[in-house]
């Protein structure tokens, strides 16, 4: 891509595994430093050992509790000086009807994947902007731009990180800090392989691959998204190039949803 991090701070949620590893892998690449950040700290170490060259620190964390948020994010700065790059990838995924759903899957839904970017912003904002330089990425979901069924408070938790986006892009953006979201289409990340499993266990074979060529066919380019797909998008977005945009959605979809 031809970018430069060199002497960059990147913080990633989600890092363990995925599009945030993949973000990870690609920056650390290009000469950032990485901060990791995962609720799963065997995971994470395991995702820390794989760079070779590259700093890297893994630093645990459940995003959906604030508390834990502030510590970590302090923690970064001391061990890596501070945070000009924060990218949210951490998310959980659930397979129900909205009438078979309940209070505590919205509760828990809405904690991690909406609550858990407020966190963050809160605490990686102050320092981005007293600097005057700040590059935010969150992940949202084509599911939160056009409804999807079985996903809807899934959706409804993203389309709000849109709107949460959008909102601070505009108080910020006299600082020269920039946000904007990725919203990927259907991609082969961990998480949507365990929902597919669980989902092939429960159809069986057959009325499963009908499904997967059904939902291949809403694709034009003919395939679903691969992690680094997504993160080459994420990476442009917080280089120096994409410095005169913020607040903006791009889909990363392979053309499934041509908003």
């Amino acid at each position: 891509m031809n970018t430069d991090f060199s002497g960059k701070v990147a913080l990633i949620t989600g890092g363990a595994r995925g599009i945030g590893l993949a973000t990870a892998r690609t920056l650390a690449a290009e000469g950032a430093k990485i901060a990791l950040v995962d609720i799963n700290a065997e995971g994470l170490e395991q995702a820390r050992a794989t760079f070779s060259g590259a700093t890297v620190v893994s630093l645990p964390a459940d995003i959906s509790q604030a508390d834990q948020v502030q510590a970590v994010v302090a923690e970064a700065v001391r061990r890596l000086g501070r945070i000009d790059i924060f990218i949210n990838s951490a998310a959980v995924l659930d397979d129900k009807l909205f009438l078979e759903s309940s209070m505590a899957d919205w509760e828990r839904m809405f904690k991690i994947c909406l609550y858990g970017p407020m966190s963050c912003l809160a605490a990686v904002l102050p320092g981005m902007v007293e600097r005057r330089y700040g590059r935010v990425i969150c992940l949202a979901s084509d599911s939160a731009r056009v409804g999807q069924a079985r996903l809807s408070y899934y959706a409804a938790a993203k389309a709000a990180v849109i709107a949460l986006i959008k909102s601070v892009a505009q108080e910020v953006g006299g600082s020269g800090v920039t946000l904007n979201v990725v919203s990927p289409g259907a991609t082969n990340t961990p998480l949507r392989m365990e929902r597919e499993q669980s989902l092939r266990t429960q159809m069986g074979d057959e009325k499963y691959q009908r499904r997967v060529a059904s939902v291949l066919k809403m694709y034009p380019l003919g395939r679903l998204g691969e992690p680094d797909d997504i993160a080459a998008a994420i990476v442009f977005l917080a280089s120096d190039r994409a410095a005169w945009i913020t607040g903006q959605v791009l889909s990363v979809n392979g053309g499934f949803v041509m908003p």
